[in-house]
């Protein structure tokens, strides 16, 4: 069977340290293209793997031989190119957040569904191995039904992770959309969605910019959230965490409760009831920390989609429910008060 080749269109720190090595190390992958609008990274790149290098997405999008693309752009982007992808018969894995609105979303899901190719959004936290395992526990039903939670993803900005640096793209709204909400925040109401097999329908948010300067977008988000089946959490999004960074989870059941990501050796630890603790060691969280980067986990799902025809482990719908939460802080955050949730 032939090579799945790939274009990698974005070639910042997250195809950089995630998207493109996963390909390379995918032995069903060629690597055929990159594009970004600076033409060096692509470029570097095209040397380093093979394949040529473009500035202009619409170009490489004509190529007939190309049957896939990760889009890994700034954030308002992601729309308008996946839908491009997808409109030239190309299947699509796009960054989180997947759009800037509803309607981008749904754009994006037609789109795909009219031209039968896969749509996938990199949502990475479900494939965390620690997570993995907490969802595996609450589905036994041994801690019986989640109650409340509190979740937390930090750390001290995109400074030091962005190719671009401090006033990089990250920090600029017309090409972000969101700051610590869109970057992290989105990832923990994924996550939280997905453990809890529930949706989130109401939200309370603040939202502002508390430290980081020349910036037209939030470095800290905070807020409350209310699932179907009535469970309540909180939530924190932030870059001004330092040192260090902070992914962690607590999920307070019936019986008991489960730790994720607040002990680096046992990144899961399950406290019973009874008075019985759980110390799991089932592989770490990825970090953007030195040595923090471990396989996605994303790219490989989104290649068994291609390859065995089968739905993506993350489609676009999964995609836009947590954008619409995202989307439903933002608006309570400026409105100053509960909102519900699209659904």
């Amino acid at each position: 069977m032939a090579k799945v080749r790939v274009a990698v269109i974005g070639c910042g720190s997250i195809a950089k340290h995630r998207h493109i090595p996963e390909f390379a190390e995918h032995p069903e992958v060629e690597l055929a293209a990159f594009c970004d609008a600076v033409e060096e990274r692509a470029a570097a790149f095209a040397r380093r793997y093979g394949g040529d290098a473009y500035t202009d997405y619409r170009e490489l999008l004509k190529r007939p031989d190309i049957d896939a693309v990760s889009v890994c752009t700034p954030n308002v982007y992601h729309a308008p190119i996946s839908i491009a992808a997808a409109e030239a018969g190309k299947h699509v894995l796009c960054e989180k957040p997947m759009a800037t609105s509803r309607d981008e979303a749904q754009a994006m899901i037609r789109a795909a569904k009219e031209r039968g190719v896969v749509l996938m959004i990199a949502h990475n936290q479900r494939l965390m191995p620690p997570h993995v395992k907490a969802k595996e526990i609450l589905e036994s039903g041994s801690l019986g039904r989640v109650l409340t939670f509190r979740t937390a993803f930090a750390h001290g900005g995109p400074e030091s992770w962005s190719v671009e640096g401090k006033g990089g793209w990250f920090f600029r709204k017309e090409k972000a959309f969101l700051g610590a909400l869109g970057d992290l925040g989105i990832h923990k109401v994924d996550l939280i969605r997905w453990l809890l097999k529930d949706e989130i329908v109401e939200v309370g948010a603040f939202v502002d910019t508390l430290h980081k300067e020349d910036t037209d977008v939030d470095d800290n988000a905070v807020f409350i959230l209310r699932t179907a089946k009535g469970v309540m959490g909180t939530m924190a999004a932030s870059w001004t965490h330092v040192p260090g960074e902070d992914n962690s989870t607590v999920l307070y059941c019936e019986k008991g409760l489960i730790r994720i990501g607040a002990d680096p050796e046992y990144p899961l630890i399950v406290e019973r009831a009874d008075g019985q603790v759980e110390k799991h060691r089932v592989g770490p969280i990825a970090t953007n920390e030195e040595g923090g980067q471990t396989k996605s986990g994303v790219i490989d799902a989104f290649l068994e989609s291609i390859l065995n025809g089968t739905p993506p482990l993350i489609p676009g719908e999964e995609g836009m429910k947590s954008l619409g939460v995202i989307l439903a802080a933002l608006q309570s955050a400026r409105e100053k008060r509960i909102v519900g949730v699209e659904l």
